[in-house]
């Protein structure tokens, strides 16, 4: 809380820097990022439009996979046009509420990612472990109710930040060391006393990762106990066969996260732009990955493309 002979005062815009002591490098350092932006967009919306006109992928494996590759379009697009701003134009200004309103999607998006492959275990948890309660466990309904509780956790979680930065007094300037709107980049700018935010942001983010990783775990090892009961080694192939792009995006979307807490502390005196480098690649990896994961492995998916393809040589 603030100390009360501090008033309220807040910039009416905020400065990004970009990446600190890249900036000479920042037209080159976008060719990356603006290449894996376009991969990202093209894939999830491809993805998304697959699973729409193709009535035959309207199960519940599909619809949460749809349901990530929307989660992913928002978090890539809550970032990285405002980033390419920045090494193109130089337009570095953003306006407080807007910086708020990116900071509050940035990071709800990134919990409900984490929602949507917890229940996408629970989705490959009952199709190996329950097959025959499937269609009766995994209704629309149910699915509804488990994006709709996604978002009201994320939404739950994230809103009393904005409202909590709002109070605080910016008295360190409005010049933010980084490429976008993180909660602890503003933190540091502001008087007074900062730790509720502080304290509040690690629980937040300890939370969701420990205990949507431990359900996930949890999920495959009931799974892994199931593949070994099968009879033939062809089953068990088949059977675990369908959880590899799912493991892939949980791969894809948890390692960045481990790495980067780890250089962050391995590495606490490292050069800021390492740390930002880290957290730029933990919002473009995975969508622009999880795509090409599904569109590789799934066979559903990849007939479909090819069957358009085909549609267009003829």
């Amino acid at each position: 809380m603030l100390p009360s002979n501090i008033t309220s005062t807040h910039p009416a815009t905020f400065l990004l820097v970009g990446i600190p002591g890249l900036e000479h490098l920042h037209v080159w350092i976008s060719i990356p990022f603006c290449f894996a932006y376009t991969l990202a967009l093209l894939g999830n919306c491809t993805l998304i439009f697959i699973i729409r006109a193709d009535a035959a992928l309207h199960e519940p494996m599909y619809l949460f996979l749809a349901m990530l590759a929307t989660i992913d379009l928002v978090l890539s697009s809550t970032t990285l046009p405002q980033m390419l701003a920045i090494f193109w134009f130089r337009d570095r200004e953003i306006s407080f509420f807007a910086c708020l309103a990116q900071m509050f999607f940035l990071h709800s998006f990134s919990i409900m990612e984490s929602a949507v492959l917890l229940a996408m275990a629970f989705d490959r948890y009952v199709a190996i472990c329950k097959p025959l309660y499937y269609t009766t466990v995994l209704t629309r309904s149910l699915i509804t109710k488990i994006g709709m509780a996604a978002v009201a956790r994320a939404v739950t979680l994230m809103t009393p930040l904005p409202f909590l930065l709002r109070h605080f007094h910016y008295c360190r300037g409005p010049v933010i060391a980084h490429c976008y709107c993180e909660h602890v980049a503003v933190v540091r700018l502001v008087c007074g006393d900062t730790s509720f935010n502080n304290i509040y942001g690690i629980a937040v983010a300890m939370f969701i990762v420990v205990l949507d990783l431990l359900f996930v775990i949890l999920s495959y090892v009931f799974i892994l106990q199931a593949v070994l009961q099968l009879a033939s080694q062809e089953s068990r192939y088949k059977a675990f066969g369908t959880c590899v792009s799912h493991i892939s995006a949980i791969l894809s979307t948890y390692t960045p996260v481990v790495i980067s807490s780890v250089m962050h502390r391995v590495a606490r005196h490292a050069a800021p732009h390492i740390h930002i480098l880290l957290a730029i690649f933990y919002l473009l990896f995975p969508p622009m990955i999880n795509p090409i994961i599904y569109g590789v492995k799934t066979k559903q998916i990849r007939d479909y493309m090819l069957s358009l393809f085909q549609r267009k040589n003829m």
